[in-house]
């Protein structure tokens, strides 16, 4: 899903006050993701914490996390982009250059701290450069120290798209690297992406060009360009990046996969799937991962970390122990009923529909038993179902498939009232100033679309695209939620005429087929949260080649220069009527079906503390969370 462009975001600094902090594509282990309100903020202590709301926090003991998953979708620090996987990554055993800081309280959630840095980074030239001093005592869990050329190298991974993928591509965008024409191919042999960077990563001496399927030229992989667009100081203490036009938010961006990677230790595309699996820069480290039903992820004490060289993270708990493939229903029960272990256990995703109005007294109000451990809140995340639009191409096919969704029935089995609203676009109401009503589904096809489908008016589409209503495969995350889900997508369809045939798969390798275009099909689940406030880390990720998150394989020169438009757009207010103008004509020509603006619900045992939902990546706050005696 990484792939290069030319494009840049021009930002004005402060507007991320006014609105949300959020973060990448959605867990598919939850029912919904998360929720917060954020703010930008300048440099400020990292290490004050929410955890007096309940009680003193303390060291010892084990957190478990209990999670529908088999496994991970990636560890590998480059390639994780989950905002949960992020989150519990980040809180643990990885150290990006900021962060966000950790409070109950959204907007002070929203704010940026530093991390591995000493503070949040110094602009200069306009916003074209970017300095970061290191702490002192940073080091990896062999006591090596963290320097400037271990970040460097773990920027450099990014830019081996063929290899290292899935992950965010900012840093793709913003630095000063020349581009060169022509596509690159990904492991099966498919050209996938055009006016590739002119440097190709670590792993290669030269870049093989292609236009279509025909080799058209090698060039040199250009090292030169990436060591001068981030130089490292003579002490190996300060890392500056030096972007091809003004960036005002970049340090928000060194909050996604720029965590810092010895190369001696880099193994390519496996880094992070065989052991020892990733090295540790946090407070934890690996000490064994088990796949599987019935499999573990247990991290334990990194003996190198440092306290006083990180005073954002807590590392309150002893040990981290992951439970994979456990039955939702079950993880439920045993943490609504807290006893023996699970009083010490948190859930790794969302309460299950049937359980809500049990611990809920409405939407928003936990019932007394559960108060202090049960959350209920607006989240960051749009949901949608994504059509590949290489595979179904006519845009009436599209839009029959969409209006003949029976979205009623999706949200009374993912919990009603509980789930979320429903969405008219990708651009969800609390990002603010971006957003504006699509009409989608009140005026755009000449009448009111109900919530419940209409297969009468889907087949008149069809019959407008010239074609037959073709037999289509529906790709869906196995948990019981979205199970139950595809059944009411394929019925519905049915309804218009289409054949629907049902494709389950494994939560924790979902994203992985999803992206792989041998392996996905026509149209599938997805979701996705905006990485800050603004616009551009929502249409360009979702519909760009280059933005790291195109489930619909959509390539429209067209549309990508408008978005290329709206990203050097410094114009604030211009730059919002761009972003709503794109996000109603994505909706319009349905390159995904919009579904539901999401909201989440879950709860953890009674003695983990403190337990609210964490603005930034609508999350647990792991780097602050402890055991209760």
């Amino acid at each position: 899903m990484v792939r290069p462009d030319t494009r840049v975001r021009v930002l004005i600094l402060g507007i991320a006050a006014m609105l949300v902090v959020g973060a990448c594509g959605a867990s598919t282990a939850s029912n919904t993701p998360g929720a917060s309100t954020g703010a930008s903020a300048p440099a400020g202590s990292a290490g004050a914490s929410a955890s007096s709301a309940a009680g003193t926090p303390q060291k010892g003991g084990t957190i478990y996390v209990l999670t529908q998953n088999e496994q991970w979708n990636q560890i590998d620090p480059q390639r994780a982009y989950t905002g949960e996987d992020l989150a519990f990554f980040s809180g643990t055993i990885y150290r990006s250059l900021t962060a966000f800081k950790f409070s109950k309280d959204f907007a002070e959630a929203g704010t940026l701290v530093g991390d591995l840095a000493t503070d949040t980074g110094t602009s200069s030239d306009g916003g074209k450069t970017w300095a970061f001093t290191l702490r002192d005592g940073v080091s990896f869990q062999d006591a090596s120290p963290i320097t400037c050329a271990d970040l460097k190298y773990g920027v450099s991974r990014t830019f081996a798209t063929t290899i290292i993928n899935q992950g965010p591509t900012y840093i793709l965008q913003y630095l000063d690297i020349p581009r060169v024409d022509g596509f690159i191919k990904d492991k099966d042999g498919k050209a996938v992406a055009s006016n590739k960077s002119a440097y190709g990563g670590p792993y290669s001496a030269d870049l093989e060009l292609y236009t279509d399927n025909t080799l058209k030229t090698k060039v040199k992989n250009d090292t030169a360009a990436f060591d001068k667009a981030i130089d490292c100081s003579a002490d190996g203490k300060t890392i500056t990046f030096h972007l091809g036009v003004p960036v005002g938010d970049f340090n928000y961006s060194t909050t996604l996969g720029m965590f810092p990677v010895p190369k001696a230790a880099d193994t390519g595309a496996t880094y992070g799937v065989n052991a020892p699996y990733a090295v540790s820069s946090g407070p934890y480290q690996i000490e064994s991962y088990t796949p599987g039903k019935g499999g573990k992820f247990v991290l334990v004490r990194n003996p190198n970390w440092k306290q006083e060289s990180d005073p954002y993270r807590h590392a309150y708990p002893d040990k981290w122990e992951v439970d994979f493939g456990l039955q939702a229903d079950v993880i439920d029960q045993r943490l609504l009923q807290s006893s023996g272990a699970d009083a010490t256990a948190i859930e790794y995703g969302s309460l299950q529909p049937s359980n809500l109005a049990v611990v809920f007294k409405d939407a928003t109000t936990p019932n007394d038993q559960y108060a202090g451990r049960a959350v209920s809140e607006l989240d960051i995340y749009s949901r949608y179902l994504w059509i590949n639009v290489q595979k179904v191409k006519n845009p009436k096919m599209r839009q029959a498939m969409a209006v003949a969704l029976d979205r009623d029935g999706m949200r009374k089995n993912a919990g009603g009232e509980f789930y979320g609203d429903y969405a008219d676009g990708v651009i969800k109401p609390n990002l603010g100033v971006d957003y504006s009503p699509t009409g989608l589904w009140d005026t755009f096809f000449g009448q009111k679309v109900p919530e419940t489908g209409d297969p009468e008016l889907a087949k008149k589409l069809i019959t407008e695209s010239g074609e037959p209503a073709p037999a289509i495969t529906y790709d869906f995350p196995n948990t019981p939620v979205r199970a139950k889900e595809a059944v009411i997508v394929g019925d519905s369809l049915a309804r218009a005429g289409f054949k629907v045939t049902l494709n389950p798969i494994e939560s924790g390798k979902y994203y992985s087929v999803a992206f792989d275009p041998t392996a996905s099909h026509e149209f599938g689940y997805g979701g996705w949260g905006y990485d800050w406030p603004n616009g551009s880390t929502v249409i360009p990720p979702l519909f760009t080649q280059a933005g790291g998150w195109d489930l619909s394989q959509l390539d429209d020169k067209a549309f990508n220069d408008k978005v290329k438009a709206a990203l050097g757009e410094t114009d604030r207010a211009k730059q919002a009527t761009a972003w709503q103008a794109l996000n109603k004509e994505a909706a319009e020509a349905m390159y995904v079906i919009p579904t539901f603006f999401g909201k989440t619900q879950r709860i953890g045992g009674t003695n983990v503390g403190p337990q609210y939902l964490w603005g930034p990546y609508s999350s647990w706050a792991y780097g602050d969370m402890y055991v209760i005696p």
